[in-house]
């Protein structure tokens, strides 16, 4: 049996990969692990897979356990600390805790907008996860849907064009055009009914360990992927948080964190700090440094979009509780930078792709860049923004999701052609067959 994201000698190329990402590569010690994994016949990360596809000798995985540990005890020279007084300390803007007056309650419009947008985006992406960019072009081309302008539809597709770019399997069944039938299932969305479940649970003093206990209640380890799927694996092994976020983790900087913040800025409408600290403490459990940091930006973005006039005003917070010297902060510069003086998109993408194409389509860096400049340049058109987002072509229903809630909430809701049959499917207990406008009304409950 292979189990994707889990199985260490599927890790080592992929925690490899990373020490080429944070600086770790030109260190002696980390060439010669990576020397002695190749001459062993260790093979190197898939490019878009999680595993490998068959198992090695048992050999090879005693040496990849060891490989991993040796890894880990390397740090990373940049500066891009995971502990919250540091994060604070590397944010020259870090903005001041508490409410704007102008905002003494969320706008009720604005937080259904939200709701409704993140589930436009991620159900228009759904299809095409996994497919690259120049795929999904060609399929809304070839179906009369370029520029993006509606659902994904599989009529008037040309077998060939099916065959070289098949749907996301498990997607197809109930996010096109032709079959969506209410709001459908997903990681993206569960996520955010999750962190509702916490706040609602816990309270706003909600801990890290909280938010593990409530993924082993909630979610079924087969559920959650990479990042999620190696913490969850080392909660069921006793692991304690934040350790369950850095022992044998490659994916430690992966999208998975920054999906699950949505919920955290919109209980703290007008307050980035806030909506940063509470989204930093869900973060921990799996991820570090630069996964933190995309998990913080959206979660600044999201309680902004409650409250600002402008895509530039959103863009602003999320970058003042990034430090500003990370990774992070230089591609969604470089990204509002880019977007900001080009007029054509696609040449735009063009230029994320050039910058970013060598890193995993579900890292958080590529994305959190596309997200910024789709917001950018889309300029709070609701269409053009969740459009822009999934022809990107990395992860499209996370991109889709996080920038519709933003473009959502600017607009106190979404144009009808995105409105899909109030009914939301979900396996999170107490959830399935929900209203998105009960859960807006819970989640303005949750505001300080």
């Amino acid at each position: 049996m292979r189990l994707t994201w889990v199985q260490p000698e599927d890790l080592v190329g992929h925690e490899l990969r990373q020490a080429a990402e944070d600086g770790r590569w030109d260190l002696p010690e980390v060439r010669d692990i990576a020397a002695r994994w190749h001459a062993a016949g260790g093979h190197a990360a898939p490019p878009r897979a999680g595993a490998s596809p068959e198992a090695p000798p048992v050999r090879l995985r005693r040496l990849a356990e060891d490989l991993l540990d040796r890894l880990a005890a390397i740090p990373s020279p940049l500066p891009e600390p995971s502990g919250w007084n540091e994060i604070v300390a590397a944010c020259p803007a870090w903005p001041a805790r508490g409410r704007a007056d102008r905002v003494p309650d969320a706008d009720p419009a604005r937080v259904l907008g939200a709701w409704q947008g993140r589930a436009a985006g991620c159900v228009l992406g759904k299809p095409v996860e996994k497919i690259p960019r120049e795929g999904i072009r060609e399929i809304a081309e070839v179906t009369g849907n370029w520029p993006i302008r509606g659902w994904f539809t599989a009529r008037g597709l040309p077998p060939e064009t099916a065959r070289r770019w098949p749907w996301n399997r498990r997607s197809a069944v109930n996010s096109l055009a032709e079959n969506i039938d209410g709001i459908p299932e997903d990681d993206d969305l569960n996520f955010a009914l999750l962190a509702l479940a916490v706040l609602e649970r816990h309270g706003r003093d909600f801990t890290t360990g909280n938010v593990a206990q409530m993924w082993l209640d909630e979610l079924p380890g087969g559920r959650v992927f990479t990042a999620e799927r190696v913490a969850y694996r080392n909660l069921l092994t006793g692991i304690e948080p934040e350790e369950t976020a850095t022992y044998r983790n490659p994916f430690r900087e992966w999208i998975g964190a920054l999906i699950r913040a949505d919920v955290y800025g919109w209980a703290n409408p007008g307050d980035p700090a806030t909506a940063a600290e509470f989204a930093w403490r869900d973060a921990r459990l799996s991820h570090t440094a630069n996964g933190v940091y995309g998990a913080m930006f959206t979660a600044a973005m999201c309680a902004r979009s409650l409250d600002a006039s402008s895509v530039t005003e959103v863009v602003e917070a999320g970058l003042s509780v990034v430090p500003a010297g990370s990774r992070l902060a230089a591609a969604v510069r470089d990204a509002v930078a880019v977007a900001g003086a080009e007029r054509d998109f696609e040449r735009v993408v063009d230029h994320l792709h050039a910058r970013h194409g060598h890193l995993h389509w579900v890292h958080t860096i590529n994305n959190a860049a596309l997200i910024a400049a789709v917001l950018v340049h889309g300029g709070g058109d609701f269409t053009a923004s969740i459009a822009g987002a999934v022809a990107g072509g990395w992860d499209t229903d996370s991109a889709g999701a996080t920038v519709g809630s933003i473009a959502g909430a600017l607009n106190g809701g979404v144009p009808g052609q995105w409105s899909m049959k109030d009914r939301l499917t979900s396996s999170i207990t107490g959830f399935d067959g929900i209203a998105l406008g009960e859960l807006a009304r819970r989640t303005r409950l949750m505001a300080g």
